[in-house]
């Protein structure tokens, strides 16, 4: 991994991108292929993962918020770190950091499988965030100073069309994976992939680095980035149970504000700083990135519950619930290259738009799904819900990453893939707290509504758990009378829900539709090489 080929980066239009190579090393194509195997493991696992949850709930014995922190512990490490991942390709060369990358990424999904305990799977999904922050800006890194100008924006739409595709194709995967082999197979399966990725790395890879790229790091505004969203995601995740307006609650909330505050004021003083504000002087960049956040908020944060609708409502197994979800999958990849074809005719704005419009509608739709909700219904909001993705997976790299100037590649990259973690983490936090605190209230009443024996206090908490995931609480022994009017309350109160959540993520994709139109096409020279006017 210490041998390797350091190229200067260009940084202005009068120096243009490096032609393509003849050879193996910086070929820009193979550079592509090389770095696309690689973050179509990052991009797997934020969905892979939510076909296993139940599997691991049931085989560790875990709660609602145990799942919920396989999943934000996963997002969160990602969100905070990407950014400083960046810094350290923009310092070091981004071929090395890919690499380090891909290898403990790999190293922590085999110690996932092998983990026999919730805590351990937590702690270790953590560490594959954080190997995989540096993977991903590393990766965009790389293709910027590959790619001529002319050939760039083709680069970073193919990327997106594999990250969309990865991203949709994780749950018909991981449903294979989880009813014929098990739920560890779909964190061993990484380490091949892992392997593969390393060894096309290692031959084909070219260090480029940028000549402007900052000499030192801003430790204390990663310390103030990193507790403020800690505290904020850890807020949502735990004021369902500590209650919303618990004193309890609020602190962490205003910790967590203050610490952006003073991470803002912080970035404006420090001589190099974690991430420049004057990035956020150009508005589409802005727009780019509260559109990703936007866009994972509804997207990811709805598929945390339609996994435990099919699984555990309906009564599919892994695989057949991966295959009801072949529609969004389907339309995610079949929509991205079309989404590519379009942006570059007509630049972003509409597409992105469009999309989020499409996202919307499709949200929507989901929150009139019930129990007795035949296929052809839920294939049809799953389709159009992939269809409104792809443009916006596509698009929304080009907008952020071809509006940054070169020596901030790296920062650049980051800041998109740390969007779209954001996102993933509020999504999941958000819209589980909106899930349990519906389910706490409308539980009881539908309780004893259906004449069923009143709960204990600590009953009520246990049962509040079950429901949040689709789960009838029926005790065994239970007569087969009160077992079915116990699961009918259920399933009808997840229901209503999951209904409330994926009314808020409609809400959040049509506040998006009006951020979409905020964006543009990034200058090619620029993109390149240039720098752009903030």
């Amino acid at each position: 991994m210490t041998s390797q080929t350091v190229d200067k980066a260009p940084q202005s239009p009068e120096h243009p991108a490096p032609a393509p190579t003849k050879g193996l090393r910086g070929h820009p194509w193979l550079t592509l292929f090389s770095v696309a195997i690689g973050v179509m493991m990052v991009a797997l696992d934020g969905t892979i993962v939510a076909i296993a949850n139940p599997a691991i709930q049931k085989d560790l014995g875990a709660t609602f918020a145990d799942v919920q922190w396989i999943t934000n512990g996963y997002f969160l490490a990602l969100a905070v770190a990407l950014i400083t991942a960046g810094k350290l390709g923009d310092r070091f060369g981004h071929r090395q950091t890919f690499l380090i990358g891909v290898v403990g990424f790999a190293a922590a999904s085999g110690a996932i499988g092998l983990s026999d305990s919730i805590a351990l799977v937590v702690v270790f999904r953590v560490l594959q965030g954080l190997f995989g922050a540096l993977l991903m800006p590393a990766a965009l890194g790389l293709l910027r100073a590959t790619f001529p100008a002319e050939k760039l924006n083709m680069a970073i739409g193919i990327w997106g069309m594999v990250i969309g595709a990865s991203t949709a194709g994780g749950p018909i995967l991981g449903g294979v994976l989880v009813e014929h082999v098990s739920w560890q197979s779909v964190f061993f399966i990484n380490v091949p992939v892992g392997v593969i990725a390393l060894v096309f790395g290692v031959l084909i890879l070219k260090d480029h680095r940028a000549e402007n790229a900052p000499r030192s790091f801003d430790i204390l505004g990663i310390v103030l980035l990193s507790a403020a969203m800690f505290c904020l995601v850890w807020a949502i995740i735990k004021a369902p149970v500590w209650g919303w307006g618990s004193g309890t609650t609020w602190l962490f909330i205003g910790v967590s504000l203050a610490c952006f505050a003073l991470f803002a004021f912080w970035e404006t003083r420090v001589k190099e700083p974690l991430i420049p504000l004057g990035l956020f002087r150009s508005v589409p960049v802005s727009a780019g990135v509260v559109l990703m956040v936007l866009m994972a908020i509804a997207f990811l944060g709805g598929l945390f519950f339609v996994t435990f609708y099919l699984q555990n409502v309906h009564g599919m197994g892994a695989v057949d619930s991966g295959l009801r979800l072949l529609p969004l999958t389907g339309m995610m990849i079949v929509g991205s290259p079309l989404a590519g074809v379009l942006i570059t005719k007509v630049g972003p704005r509409v597409p992105l738009a469009g999309g989020m419009a499409l996202t919307a509608a499709a949200m929507f739709g989901m929150s009139t799904l019930g129990t007795e909700t035949g296929t052809l219904t839920m294939s049809v909001w799953f389709a159009l819900l992939g269809l409104g993705l792809a443009p916006v997976m596509v698009g929304a790299t080009e907008v952020i990453v071809g509006n940054a100037p070169m020596e901030l590649s790296g920062v650049a990259g980051g800041l998109q893939q740390s969007a779209m973690q954001i996102g993933g983490s509020l999504g999941t936090a958000v819209l589980g707290a909106v899930m349990a605190s519906k389910v706490s209230n409308d539980l009881p009443g539908n309780w004893s509504g259906a004449g069923l024996p009143p709960l204990t206090g600590a009953q009520a908490d246990q049962a509040a758990e079950a429901v949040q995931v689709g789960v009838a609480p029926v005790a065994p022994g239970t007569p087969a009378a009160i077992a079915e009017k116990i699961t009918g309350v259920a399933h009808d109160t997840f229901m209503s829900g999951m209904s409330l959540a994926c009314l808020v993520a409609a809400g959040v994709a049509t506040v998006a539709i009006f951020v979409a139109l905020l964006t543009k096409r990034g200058d090619n020279a620029d993109a390149a090489g240039g720098g752009v006017h903030i």
